[in-house]
């Protein structure tokens, strides 16, 4: 049986600013001890030669030899005092610089465990070291969002799902007891709620598609009339079944964008059939748009439930209802605003909402730049 060596541990990085502070020191006072044995004595030499002392004396002798001893005393005093403070400077920022990493170190192995709450002090190292904690406490930040995100999606997946899935589940288990029959009526609430489920694994699918930003849409100079002309036809068999009048005004003639003309459709059908959820019937919704210095504005503006203040900065994002109850009778999924938002970013333009408040209607804006 052969025993495999364990890995060998290598300096960390206290000794290894140590052993570098030490060779530079002793690099220095070798180099010192040279220069004084070599360049030294000649000079001194000369010097008592200057003064009159006759060469090969005895005083010469004497005074060469103090010279030398005076010399070895002060470089090995100079050298042994420098080496002292050199290290103990070097050990006490060797120690701060550890623990520095020891705490980085140790961070990142919670986060690595799922920890994503940690968070590391400022390392008082220098800049570099204060970008270091710095970028190390933003990716904290952003992966525990991005974990906050993950567990609300998966919960609302499951609860999006579990309505239609129930449904389904006990109007079948009613058809194989007897107690329902296959009759018109129940194959109507069937492929109601099969339809709930294909369109929300449409919406998934959109959304997850709008999201990859830039790569989602392929735009081209294009006259936004035409784009939204197309929503408003196809928006419109919907807003008359529900009795909601639906006008679009625009100035002629709008200038080109470079948009996708299909995901620039998308977002302000989006918006429609938000609008037209929350609007009740004889309602009215205005579609509008406009060129303003830069930008086109596409306005969407109706009279119905209105967004209460506390909602508004949510209304974007995923699944996002400020009304649980009441959005599920509209039959939303509420997703179409996020995918509106991230196809908007996708062409480098913004998406905002206002109101005034419950029962006053809502506005949303949407600004595309006119350059490409």
């Amino acid at each position: 049986m052969t025993i495999q060596p364990g890995p060998r541990r290598s300096p960390g990085v206290g000794a290894r600013l140590l052993l570098a502070q030490a060779l530079v020191l002793l690099a220095g006072g070798a180099t010192t001890w040279i220069v004084a044995v070599i360049v030294g004595p000649p000079l001194f030499r000369d010097h008592l030669q200057q003064a009159g002392l006759p060469h090969s004396s005895n005083e010469q002798f004497h005074a060469e030899q103090a010279y030398r001893y005076a010399t070895a005393i002060s470089i090995a005093v100079a050298i042994g005092v420098a080496a002292l403070t050199a290290l103990l400077v070097t050990w006490y920022f060797s120690r701060r610089l550890q623990r520095s990493i020891a705490e980085v170190a140790s961070a990142a192995t919670a986060v690595a465990d799922g920890r994503y709450d940690i968070r590391v002090s400022p390392l008082r190292l220098g800049e570099d070291f204060a970008n270091l904690s710095g970028a190390f406490n933003r990716m904290s930040e952003r992966l525990e969002t991005v974990e906050a995100t993950r567990r609300q999606l998966f919960g609302d997946l499951a609860h999006e799902i579990r309505t239609p899935v129930s449904v389904l589940r006990a109007y079948i288990e009613a058809v194989e007891d007897g107690v329902k029959t296959l009759d018109p009526e129940t194959v109507a609430v069937l492929n109601d709620q099969a339809g709930r489920l294909v369109r929300f694994s449409d919406d998934l699918a959109a959304l997850a598609q709008a999201e990859e930003g830039p790569g989602a849409v392929a735009p081209r100079w294009i006259d936004p009339r035409a784009a939204i002309a197309t929503s408003v036809a196809a928006a419109t068999d919907r807003y008359a079944d529900k009795d909601v009048e639906l006008s679009f005004d625009a100035v002629d003639p709008l200038p080109k964008v470079w948009a996708d003309p299909l995901r620039l459709a998308q977002v302000v059908g989006n918006l429609l059939d938000n609008a037209l959820r929350h609007t009740a019937p004889r309602g009215h919704v205005e579609l509008n748009a406009a060129a303003q210095p830069g930008k086109l504005i596409i306005t969407v503006n109706d009279d119905g439930d209105g967004i209460a203040a506390e909602h508004l900065p949510h209304v974007f994002e995923r699944f996002y209802r400020a009304d649980s109850a009441r959005d599920r009778g509209h039959g939303g999924a509420g997703i179409g605003l996020a995918i509106a938002k991230a196809l908007t970013e996708a062409h480098g333009g913004r998406i905002t909402a206002a109101s005034r408040g419950p029962g006053l209607g809502s506005t949303f804006t949407i600004e595309l730049p006119l350059t490409r």
